[in-house]
C-alpha cells in the first residue's frame, strides 16, 4: 500500500502540525522492523551513547539505559531518573504512550520537553525520512531521540514501546539493558508464551554489555540469548536481591549493600522488584555514573509518576492505575487488597480490543461490587458494551466470584464513567480507575481530580 503523499515541511510549524503529519505517513499503526528506522537514523547522521565497538574513542558520551518488559518499565525509568537527578547528573527520559499531553514523552532535568524544543528535531527527521514511510511512533521516537542527543547529557534514558529487538529504541546501542517483567501481552506481535516473548525483549542486549533482569523467574530464552550474546547477566536472586519488613527494606548487588531504606514513594509490592534492578543498573555502571547512598535514599523517597497505583486523597478515595494485562491487573488486585477496609469498590474500565480482557476481570472481579465500563477516543478500543459483555460472562461462568453480585454500567468516556460512580459512592468508598493509559488519562485531562464535596459539585453542574 502506498503511504499518503507527505505535507509541506514549510507548513508544519507547530508539534500539533508534525504529529497530525506523522498519523498521515505510515497505513499501519505498528509495522515491526528496525531496517527502516535505522537507515533514517543513519541519514539525520546523530550519534547518541557509544557504538558498539568505540567505546575507547576518545568521545564523552551519555550512558545509555535502555528499558524492556511487560509490566514495570515507566516506573523503572522514573527511579532511576529520580536517583541520577538527585546524584546531580543532566538526565533525559524517554517514554511511551502518554497520559494527556505529547511531551510528556520526553523529560530532560525532570521536566517535561516543550512543544517548540520538538519541533526542529521533526523537521529534521523529515529531511533525513527520504521515502521511508514511518509509523507515528517511529518518526516520534526519532525526533525524541535526537533531541536527546544534542541535550549534552549525561544520562539517557529509553523505555522500549513494545517488544525490544525490533523496537524502534533498539537503534541506539545501549550501555545497560534492563529487562523488567515478563508476561503475556501483545501477543500477535511478540509471540504465543513467554519463551518467545522474552526473546524478544531480549533484543536490547549488546555483547559485553550488562543486563539487569527484574524478572524473579525470566524465561530461558533472556538467559540464553544472554549468554550467547556474552552480555554482562544480572539476574535477580543471584547478582541482586532485596528483602524487608513494615517499615525498611535492604538491598545487595554483587559488591555493593543499601540498608535500612525507605519504601519507594511508588506504592505497590512490585515496585522492590523494579527498584531492585535499577539498584543493580547504578551498581553495573558505577564507573561511569557513581551514586551516593543519599541519591539513593533521596531519589526513590520523592520519585512521582502518574498512573501507577496512583492513590489520590478524597472522599471517596480515588486510584488512578494503568494496568493494562492480566500480570498487572493482579497486581493491582493484590495491592487493593492491602488498602485496608473499603465498604465498596466502584471501578472505571476502559480497555484495547486486543488484550485479554477476561484475564483482567478474573484478577479483579472479586473485589469489585460497581464496574463503570467506558468508551474511548480510539479505534483500538474496545466498545463499553463489549467489555460489559465480557464482564457479564465471566459472571455467568463464575458465580462464586462476586457477592453479592456486581452491578456493571457502560458510558461514553472514563470522565462519563467517573461522575456516575461519585453519584452513587460514599465517602468511605474508593473508586478505581484502570485500563488503558486512554482510560487514565481520560480523567486526567482537566487536571488531577479531588474528589470532595465541592469538586463534586463543580463536575456534575
Amino acid at each position: 500500500m502506498t503511504p499518503n503523499l507527505p505535507d509541506s515541511p514549510s507548513a508544519l510549524r507547530t508539534l500539533d502540525d508534525w504529529l497530525s503529519h506523522c498519523e498521515r505517513l505510515h497505513p499501519a499503526g505498528i509495522d515491526l522492523t528496525l531496517a527502516r528506522v535505522a537507515e533514517v537514523w543513519a541519514r539525520a547522521g546523530v550519534v547518541l551513547g557509544t557504538p558498539l565497538g568505540q567505546e575507547d574513542d576518545g568521545r564523552t558520551a551519555p550512558v545509555v539505559f535502555t528499558v524492556a518488559g511487560t509490566n514495570g518499565k515507566g516506573s523503572t525509568c522514573a527511579m532511576l531518573e529520580g536517583i541520577l537527578l538527585k546524584a546531580g547528573f543532566r538526565v533525559g527520559v524517554y517514554g511511551s504512550p502518554h497520559l494527556v499531553h505529547f511531551e510528556e514523552r520526553c523529560r530532560i532535568m525532570g521536566e517535561l520537553v516543550k512543544a517548540d524544543e520538538l519541533v526542529p528535531h521533526f523537521a529534521a527527521i523529515e529531511a533525513a525520512r527520504g521515502d521511508a514511510a514511518l509509523t507515528y511512533f517511529e518518526f516520534t521516537t526519532l525526533a525524541i531521540l535526537r533531541l536527546l542527543a544534542s541535550s549534552e547529557l549525561d544520562a539517557v534514558i529509553l523505555e522500549v514501546g513494545l517488544g525490544g529487538r525490533l523496537d524502534a529504541v533498539n537503534v541506539i546501542d545501549t550501555d545497560c539493558a534492563i529487562i523488567t517483567s515478563i508476561d503475556l501481552d501483545h501477543m500477535d506481535y511478540l509471540g504465543p508464551d513467554r519463551e518467545a516473548i522474552g526473546r524478544e525483549k531480549a533484543g536490547i542486549m549488546r555483547a559485553g554489555r550488562p543486563v539487569v533482569v527484574s524478572d524473579p523467574q525470566p524465561p530461558q530464552s533472556v538467559i540464553d540469548q544472554a549468554q550467547q550474546l556474552g552480555a554482562d547477566l544480572w539476574l535477580f536472586g543471584r547478582d541482586h536481591n532485596y528483602a524487608g519488613d513494615r517499615q525498611q527494606w535492604s538491598w545487595g548487588g554483587r559488591n555493593k549493600r543499601f540498608n535500612s531504606m525507605a519504601y519507594p514513594a511508588l506504592r505497590g509490592a512490585n515496585q522492590l522488584l523494579n527498584a531492585s534492578g535499577v539498584l543493580a543498573a547504578l551498581e553495573a555502571v558505577r564507573n561511569r555514573l557513581p551514586v551516593s547512598a543519599q541519591a539513593v535514599r533521596t531519589g526513590l523517597a520523592t520519585v512521582e509518576l502518574p498512573g501507577r497505583f496512583q492513590i489520590i486523597p478524597g472522599q471517596p478515595t480515588l486510584i488512578l492505575d494503568v494496568a493494562h494485562n492480566p500480570h498487572a491487573a493482579a497486581t493491582l488486585a493484590a495491592n487493593l487488597d492491602q488498602m485496608g477496609f473499603f465498604p465498596r469498590t466502584h471501578v472505571v474500565w476502559g480497555a484495547m480490543a486486543d488484550k485479554d480482557l477476561t484475564g483482567m476481570v478474573m484478577r479483579l472481579r472479586p473485589l469489585v461490587d460497581a464496574w463503570y465500563c467506558c468508551d474511548l477516543p480510539t479505534d483500538r478500543a474496545a466498545t463499553a458494551v463489549q467489555l460489559r459483555q465480557v464482564i457479564e460472562s465471566d459472571m455467568a461462568t463464575r458465580p462464586l466470584a462476586t457477592a453479592p453480585k456486581a452491578v456493571v454500567s457502560v458510558h461514553a468516556d472514563p470522565m462519563a464513567g467517573l461522575t456516575a460512580a461519585l453519584a452513587v459512592a460514599d465517602p468511605a468508598d474508593r473508586i478505581v480507575v484502570f485500563g488503558s493509559f486512554y482510560t487514565v488519562g481520560g480523567v486526567l485531562h482537566e487536571g488531577l481530580p479531588k474528589l470532595n464535596a465541592p469538586h463534586l459539585q463543580a463536575k456534575t453542574e
